[in-house]
């Protein structure tokens, strides 16, 4: 499995986010809930059940771009995701 992206296109960090992916050759899949019920669904079923994103829902916020790491890990981070995963 490969590094995972959740996000839309129209969210300015998500596309930030798929920019500095794509310069420095990072291999990854990107799921933008925008496209897919799928997606949306299985992105929310994320952001119900991990605590990652507690902080997130009390400040009113989505919690995207996020990232789930080969290992399963989940961030909110790209710095993190940048030090972990290598092209």
């Amino acid at each position: 499995m490969k590094l995972i992206m959740y996000g839309t296109n129209a969210c300015p960090d998500c596309v930030h986010a798929e920019e500095v992916l794509k310069d420095k050759n990072i291999s990854y899949i990107y799921l933008d809930w925008t496209d897919s019920t799928a997606n949306l669904k299985r992105f929310l079923k994320l952001r119900d059940h991990e605590p990652l994103f507690d902080e997130v829902k009390k400040e009113g916020k989505i919690g995207i771009p996020c990232f789930q790491l080969e290992d399963g890990t989940l961030t909110l981070d790209l710095d993190l995701v940048l030090e972990k995963v290598q092209p």
